[in-house]
């Protein structure tokens, strides 16, 4: 059977396996910086497929939105195609629980001499509420990207070093290096009790207390965000910022919120106190 033959045929497990295992190899070489021939893959997934290109180049795309959800890096160049196929989610699913270490990352401690430059994008737009995609939705659940972010220790320390050494930088080109010297890692030196982790300034001195959240996703990932962060939010709403560094696994990138923070997100409550009396 040849490539024209099979179109419009639902591709088969096996095939999603090939392909899934293809785009996260592809994924991985592209978050080293190494150079690799997406065409080759390509030429390789037609011959053991009997798919067109146009079939895989789509298959990709469907792959990339999926890990969107998930809150992963994409391929530049797949931009996420949403109209998959279901099964698309069960190949995903089985190539995560083989390949576990594909959802986290884990910086360098050695990484941020040579940090990449930052500077303040303006924040992505509250959009309408999307129609939930309950396989999907499942999926998500399973692999939750806010629960994972959370949990990343290294992740979320290594974001916060970076922006603490973007604070200083900016202060001393702006010719107030004495606030740079005062600026704190708060959440390193005190704890992560304060309601923010880096104490900083403006030029005029005014402070800038940043709570820094961050993830390998794109800048619309979820975050989780603290009861006693949003209530210091609320009490210094002048001072309290929220920094999103975000695609930090590859080419980082930041934003800024400001109180009321419900302005930018929608903030849902997600857990409960369970007592007995």
């Amino acid at each position: 059977m040849n490539a024209a033959d099979r179109f419009g045929q639902d591709w088969a497990d096996e095939e999603l396996d090939l392909i899934i295992a293809d785009y996260f190899a592809m994924l991985k070489s592209e978050m080293r910086g190494e150079t690799y021939n997406k065409s080759a893959f390509r030429r390789s997934l037609v011959k053991a497929t009997e798919r067109t290109e146009g079939s895989i180049e789509r298959k990709h795309q469907n792959i990339s939105a999926v890990l969107v959800g998930l809150g992963l890096p994409v391929i530049a160049g797949y931009k996420p195609l949403a109209n998959f196929q279901i099964t698309i989610l069960d190949g995903i699913e089985r190539y995560l629980i083989r390949n576990p270490s594909d959802l986290s990352y884990n910086p360098s401690p050695s990484g941020f001499s040579d940090s990449p430059e930052l500077f303040i994008e303006a924040p992505p737009s509250l959009q309408p509420t999307p129609p939930k995609q309950s396989e999907l939705e499942r999926l998500i659940r399973k692999f939750d990207p806010v629960e994972r972010d959370f949990r990343n220790r290294s992740l979320g320390k290594a974001g916060e070093e970076m922006v603490l050494n973007f604070e200083r930088s900016q202060l001393n080109l702006k010719g107030r290096s004495d606030l740079a010297k005062r600026v704190k890692w708060v959440s390193q030196e005190i704890g992560d009790g304060a309601g923010y982790d880096i104490h900083s300034y403006n030029v005029d001195g005014s402070e800038r207390l940043i709570e820094v959240k961050t993830t390998i996703g794109i800048e619309t990932t979820p975050f989780y965000l603290t009861r006693n962060e949003l209530s210091f939010s609320v009490e210094r709403p002048d001072e309290f910022r929220i920094c999103r560094l975000y695609d930090f696994s590859r080419k980082p990138r930041m934003f800024e919120l400001s109180p009321p923070i419900d302005k930018f997100v929608r903030l849902e409550p997600l857990t409960f106190s369970a007592s007995f009396d």
